[in-house]
């Protein structure tokens, strides 16, 4: 199912599916005529759509430049994963509707946040160390900001934020139970994304450099707002590993009051699948920017979440060299959310949720599954990326609306 085109005077294009909207197509083009694009090309996973920035689903190698709007605004969201040992389906209550309650009571959604600083000292490294260069030497990142830069970490840490991040309880094939989460950067990571974007659309149109999308502009190796980029962003992936690891630290006190003595297992599993990091490919020392793609190396093992009504997996990485050792992130996207609204009800939504403790209103009628790629569709076109370790069933989904 894997296609390749290759157009005159650009770098190859590796799509794996060959289903993809012309709009996202044209992104791609667009990044592989790029003169610092890596001569292997840009590889597309399977569950690859339009984005804003990039595609989404897109893995870009570059030399001697990185492109702030592939990476986005939410630097280094993704995914944690970890499995309950000595706690099984058969332990969970009737009604998980308490559950789900105390979740959302110890961990903030959408837009609310911790009214009070966290104290986990373990993350206080991550949190401040560093960052204090980032807001004294670029504070116009967060000028526009109501509240200080350290207000916004310290009350945001461990919160999930909005629209496609969860929080899931799961149910693997054997029975064991699972917790899941998806987010990133909140915030802190959103002001640096922008602030940075911004700033390589000055470099562009100090050095009239013509792009044929605007999000196309890249900062170059060597310069300053290159060096500061990479600090930044690093700092910002850090944040993002750190506020998953709080999160769970939270839902598990929650879980331990509800279900019998249980430990976690210790393969945990914490991915990034959208950030930049300098890797080996080809020979070649490239920056890679996985814009919705995880790193599936040889035996690493990493999360691909369907939506709240379908299935998800943790797989295992078969270190697939063309697709820069990646693959999907999730089912993808196949319908806008203003489309969504437009297509489905509330009722389909209840009925797409079957079976799964989650909120069913019009807050999140735009994650209907239905909005959705087939997650055993896009599974079944990456079987030369990861092989399936495990799969798991939504049982309770805390949506981020």
């Amino acid at each position: 199912m894997k296609q390749r085109i290759h157009d005159e005077g650009a770098n190859p294009i590796m799509i794996w599916t060959d289903q993809i909207e012309p709009s996202a197509l044209q992104q791609l083009r667009n990044l592989a005529a790029l003169p610092f694009i890596d001569p292997h090309g840009v590889a597309a996973m399977p569950d690859v759509h339009y984005g804003v920035g990039a595609t989404v689903g897109s893995v870009i190698a570059t030399r001697g430049a990185i492109i702030p709007a592939a990476v986005g605004v939410d630097i280094g969201c993704g995914m944690m994963a970890v499995r309950l040992a000595g706690a099984r389906a058969e332990h969970l209550p009737e009604s998980l509707t308490q559950i789900r309650s105390e979740i959302e009571h110890t961990v903030p959604t959408g837009f609310e946040k911790h009214a009070a600083a966290q104290q986990n000292e373990k993350a206080a490294s991550v949190l401040y160390s560093g960052f204090r260069w980032m807001e004294e030497r670029h504070s116009k990142a967060f000028a526009r900001r109501k509240d200080s830069a350290e207000a916004i970490l310290s009350s945001q840490f461990g919160s999930l934020g909005g629209g496609n991040h969860f929080i899931e309880l799961c149910v693997d094939e054997a029975g064991e139970l699972w917790v899941m989460l998806h987010s990133g950067s909140r915030g802190i990571g959103n002001a640096i994304g922008q602030y940075f974007i911004e700033l390589a659309r000055e470099d562009m149109r100090r050095h009239q450099v013509n792009l044929p999308d605007r999000d196309l502009a890249y900062l170059t190796e060597g310069t300053e707002h290159f060096e500061d980029y990479v600090r930044a962003v690093g700092w910002a992936q850090g944040y993002a590993r750190e506020n998953r690891n709080e999160m769970m630290r939270r839902i598990l006190i929650v879980l331990h009051r509800h279900l019998p003595p249980f430990r976690e297992r210790a393969e945990a599993i914490n991915c990034h699948h959208n950030y930049v990091e300098q890797e080996t490919h080809f020979g070649r020392e490239v920056w890679l920017t996985r814009k919705g793609a995880i790193r599936a190396g040889t035996g690493e093992l990493g999360i691909i979440p369907g939506s709240m009504g379908q299935r998800s997996y943790i797989v295992r990485g078969l270190g697939n060299a063309e697709s820069y050792y990646s693959c999907s992130h999730g089912a993808g996207r196949r319908m806008g959310r203003k489309e969504a609204r437009r297509q489905f009800t509330v009722a389909d939504l209840a009925a797409q949720t079957d079976g799964v403790e989650c909120r069913k209103d019009d807050a999140v009628l735009d994650e209907i599954p239905g909005a959705y790629k087939d997650i055993d569709e896009v599974m079944e076109r990456q079987r030369d990326l990861v092989e399936v370790v495990h799969t798991l069933k939504q049982v309770l989904c805390v949506k981020g609306a």
